[in-house]
């Protein structure tokens, strides 16, 4: 988690990520600042803060929180519970009201019921992210999960994979509707043969 940063300035103190950030701010020539990926654990005061406060570190956090339901977090071993998650994002957007949000969920971890789904689906709606990632739970080499009851068959997955993208595209829809008709300054990342493929500030 690139968020969890620690090292040494050239002052000899240790540095946050958001030092590191404030440091490169001041490069000539270097116009934009982002970072990627990280946790909700190690999204620090000074780190949101500099959000608001320095305009070359852009507006765009992808800050992965993997499920809505508290016992899933759990029983992913996750560290942050969902309201803990919003009571984060809502932070993060007081200090910077037009930041773009994405995530990464996964539906289908061992021993996901209905009803933990249903409270992903309403954790999304609450969210109101920008962009997400969805993967359906497949068993990693030696992960404890692999050993969790209730393991969730693969047609169940992919039928709340399919729910899961159908909804947040609805949602992603309508935030990116709101942008319509502001002008944005674009990083050209591609020139094909049918035009050009940019990045926005808030990617």
């Amino acid at each position: 988690n690139v968020n969890a940063f620690r090292g040494a300035g050239p002052n000899g103190q240790i540095w946050s990520l958001a030092d590191l950030i404030a440091h490169c701010s001041h490069i000539s020539g270097l116009e934009r600042l982002r970072y990627t990926t990280s946790h909700p654990v190690d999204m620090a005061d000074d780190l949101i803060s500099a959000h608001g406060a320095i305009s070359k570190l852009m507006p765009y956090v992808h800050l992965p929180v993997q499920s809505g339901s508290d016992r899933i977090l759990k029983a992913m071993n996750r560290k942050h519970t969902a309201k803990e998650y919003f009571d984060l994002i809502d932070h993060i957007r007081a200090v910077r009201p037009d930041i773009a949000l994405s995530s990464d969920f996964i539906v289908g971890f061992p021993g996901e019921t209905d009803e933990d789904f249903e409270e992903l689906l309403d954790f999304l709606d609450q969210a109101q992210l920008d962009r997400v990632g969805c993967f359906a739970y497949s068993p990693v080499e030696g992960a404890q999960a692999n050993q969790l009851p209730g393991q969730v068959p693969d047609e169940i997955k992919e039928e709340r994979l399919a729910r899961f993208m159908a909804f947040q595209v609805e949602i992603s829809r309508s935030r990116l509707e709101a942008r319509v008709g502001s002008r944005e300054t674009v990083v050209i990342d591609e020139v094909v043969e049918e035009g050009a493929v940019g990045r926005t500030r808030f990617d």
